[in-house]
């Protein structure tokens, strides 16, 4: 809800902001938050979770691939 109220006043400003979510971004939540108009998410620890030989298949989790 914050992120759908926040992208709504960003639109009635009339200026160009891109709105950014980050903390709590994972594979379930970041397509809420662009659903909600977040054009940036920051997945740190989303990405990393498991190590190296899993990133690929963690960034395609939050890509919804």
């Amino acid at each position: 809800r914050k992120v759908e109220a926040i992208r709504s006043v960003i639109d009635k400003s009339g200026r160009e902001i891109r709105l950014e979510v980050d903390g709590g971004v994972d594979a379930v939540t970041a397509p809420q938050c662009v659903a909600a108009g977040a054009d940036v998410l920051v997945a740190g620890s989303a990405s990393f979770k498991g190590g190296p030989g899993c990133y690929a298949a963690n960034i395609a989790a939050l890509r919804g691939a």
